[in-house]
């Protein structure tokens, strides 16, 4: 399948240029010019830029990339897939659960709260700014997660979301012939060999052990778009923890 890459060179509402440098020639920046007030509005027109062009690609029998400097973007990501049609399974790769509501978060920190936001739970305004219907826990699978807040990890026990702590165990749980979306936080990566992310977390899967996982869903054939979340620039002088999150994404979509 031919990919179409999307960067949406933000965090969360604030512009992220230095991001911009990734984008090849043919990818298509995510580049809106919110003028409203409020955190939430301005990341929903980022969002809603972002579905237009995802669908939009799927319509034109491509298959979407999309690379962000956060994991709420995957909200924009979902609503174009659905709007095109494809209503996949969720696989959510990250060292975070995602998965607060503003009653369980400690910190008040949006950004840990997509994961729940997409199976309808929580603060719904993004969700329904790009008209996405909240996916289904059932179909969503979380992997790895190691760092969960006390509300957030109740909260995640009490959903019907599959949580594993062994991201090896990913491919046999996606055994349905449904669609998958594949969802990367580069925090996932084990830190020693990516450190340059901006919550970083003691841990976690090698490189080499993801880059199976993530093969073994891409031979399915069934990997119909692919989001992830990017390092942090300023850390990474050496480059390393790009080059590592890079080869995963490669890995993810077939071209390793």
């Amino acid at each position: 399948m031919q990919n179409r890459f999307v960067l949406s060179p933000f965090f969360l509402e604030k512009p992220l240029p230095a991001a911009e440098r990734l984008a090849l020639r043919d990818w298509i920046i995510n580049k809106p010019l919110p003028q409203e007030k409020g955190q939430i509005k301005r990341m929903a027109i980022v969002h809603r830029h972002l579905a237009d062009i995802v669908a939009n690609t799927v319509k034109s029998g491509y298959r979407p990339v999309s690379i962000a400097g956060d994991c709420c973007t995957v909200i924009g990501v979902l609503a174009g897939l659905q709007r095109a049609g494809v209503n996949p399974r969720l696989v959510w790769l990250d060292a975070h659960g995602d998965f607060n509501t503003w009653e369980t978060t400690p910190s008040g920190f949006i950004g840990g709260m997509p994961l729940a936001m997409i199976v309808g739970r929580g603060d719904q305004t993004l969700m329904q700014a790009v008209e996405l219907t909240p996916l289904p826990e059932r179909d969503v699978i979380i992997a790895n997660a190691r760092d969960l807040d006390p509300g957030e990890r109740e909260l995640l026990q009490q959903s019907g979301v599959l949580h594993v702590a062994e991201v090896t165990s990913v491919p046999q749980l996606v055994s349905s012939e449904r669609p998958i979306h594949i969802h990367l936080d580069t925090d996932v990566i084990d830190a020693s060999e990516a450190p340059a992310v901006r919550y970083p977390v003691k841990g976690g899967p090698t490189l080499n052990e993801l880059r199976k996982v993530v093969q073994r869903l891409a031979n399915t054939g069934r990997v119909v778009g692919v989001s992830m979340t990017l390092w942090d620039f300023e850390q990474d002088a050496d480059k390393r923890t790009e080059r590592t999150s890079m080869a995963l994404l490669k890995a993810t979509i077939g071209d390793d």
